[in-house]
């Protein structure tokens, strides 16, 4: 019996590093495309419009990933999808550092995006199905884990880019390669732990068909699609902006976006139990509107305000997670299929999100340059693309407010 429950607690080690160190590395491999971008975009002569294309097309990937991954789990167990995951952005590593081309570069972040929505419908499905208590705590101490190494990720990505071997700068490419490589790190505790088997529940799951009629999914999709773009257009778009809209240096923009992902993540940390107490879908509401409303700050007061869209982090890092801990409460028997419907319908409006930033920055752009000037035109198109980054924050914390009146009527507020 002793030894039983030895290896049970160790076993349950194993699968709490798998989800902990598995969002380190996401986090790394989702936020060092900050400082990496304005260096692409040099590299190969593109324009906003380009890197918009670029960044949803990438989000095409993570789209196309989340509809497969589940049936992939319910075949292969949650076990071997994530070290699929895993081997997969270390392989997308070596594709980055040896692409020569706009086309190859593309493909080759399609690619990491594969790994990047398969790795976060495995370590969503684990997490739900081991953490039964303190759900909001744990599910936002797990993404805690992400917003650490996003914290770290501008920084190091800034760092490696300038460091020299043998006689060669790493640059972006080379960092790329060093970065994802991390990614062998949570192979060894998925390797070593024993996963549960959701089809062995012995609980009647629920079909797909009654998820379509359920109201409450699709307003789940809608929050979780406008705060997942408000949040992730962060990372690619706020040095971009402090570059070229107040001229900072990329240590500095850098260093803002650090700033961003340490209030993201000491708000991960803390604010966990407070969700727990207050409730999830009221905590939705006041953290996404104070997100929007602390960018849209930033950019009406201007350079002297940017450290608002830092401060805007502690607004939007518990959204996800705590979507994902009232899917978890809601949907315990069928987890992964309830993670896997607004997870994939959440990636085509990330499609769409990020397409629309870089569309809305260079026609923006485009109208102002005509009157104004160059300088003027780009400062307004940032602006403007800024400033729907910030809309999508607010348009989360209102569908929040729909879901809360929905859920009080019907007294299953959670």
């Amino acid at each position: 019996m002793i030894t039983s429950s030895k290896a049970s607690k160790r076993n349950y080690i194993f699968q709490v590093l798998t989800v902990f160190i598995g969002f380190l590395v996401f986090g790394f491999s989702e936020n060092v495309k900050g400082p990496a971008i304005p260096r692409i975009q040099t590299n190969f002569g593109l324009d906003e419009m380009q890197i918009g294309t670029l960044l949803s097309l990438n989000s095409l990937g993570y789209l196309l990933a989340c509809s497969f991954t589940a049936i992939l789990v319910r075949k292969w167990g949650v076990k071997c999808v994530t070290l699929i995951s895993f081997g997969s952005m270390v392989a997308s590593g070596i594709f980055i550092f040896l692409s020569q081309s706009y086309p190859a570069l593309t493909g080759s972040y399609f690619f990491m995006y594969l790994g990047n929505g398969m790795l976060e419908i495995a370590l969503a499905v684990l997490g739900a199905q081991i953490f039964v208590k303190n759900t909001g705590t744990m599910m936002n101490l797990s993404h805690f884990f992400y917003g650490l190494s996003s914290t770290v990720a501008p920084m190091l990505a800034s760092g490696l880019m300038t460091v020299t071997l043998f006689g060669h700068t790493l640059d972006w490419r080379g960092m790329y390669l060093v970065v994802l490589s991390l990614c062998l790190i949570p192979m060894i505790p998925a390797l070593l732990g024993r996963f549960p088997d959701q089809n062995d529940s012995g609980e009647e799951r629920t079909p797909i068909k009654a998820f379509l009629r359920d109201p409450v999914m699709w307003l789940l999709v809608t929050i979780l699609s406008f705060g997942v773009v408000s949040e992730l257009a962060v990372g690619g778009w706020l040095v971009n902006f402090l570059e070229k809209a107040y001229h900072w240096d990329t240590t500095a923009a850098a260093g803002m976006l650090s700033g961003f992902f340490l209030c993201f993540t000491v708000a991960r940390l803390l604010v966990g139990p407070i969700v727990d107490r207050i409730g999830f879908t009221l905590s939705l509401i006041i953290l996404a509107a104070f997100a929007g409303v602390c960018t849209f700050a930033a950019i009406l007061v201007g350079e002297p305000g940017a450290v608002l869209f830092a401060i805007a982090g502690i607004g939007i890092a518990p959204v996800y997670p705590t979507i994902m801990a009232l899917i978890a409460k809601r949907y315990r028997s069928n987890s992964d299929t309830a993670i896997t419907f607004i997870v994939t319908l959440m990636g085509v409006g990330s499609v769409i999100g990020n397409y629309l930033i870089g569309a809305i920055t260079d026609g923006i752009k485009r109208l102002f340059m005509t009157s104004q000037g160059s300088e003027l035109g780009l400062l307004r198109g940032l602006q403007a693309g800024y400033s729907f980054i910030a809309l999508c924050a607010i348009i989360c914390s209102l569908a929040s407010l729909v879901l809360y009146r929905h859920l009080k009527r019907r007294n299953e507020l959670l």
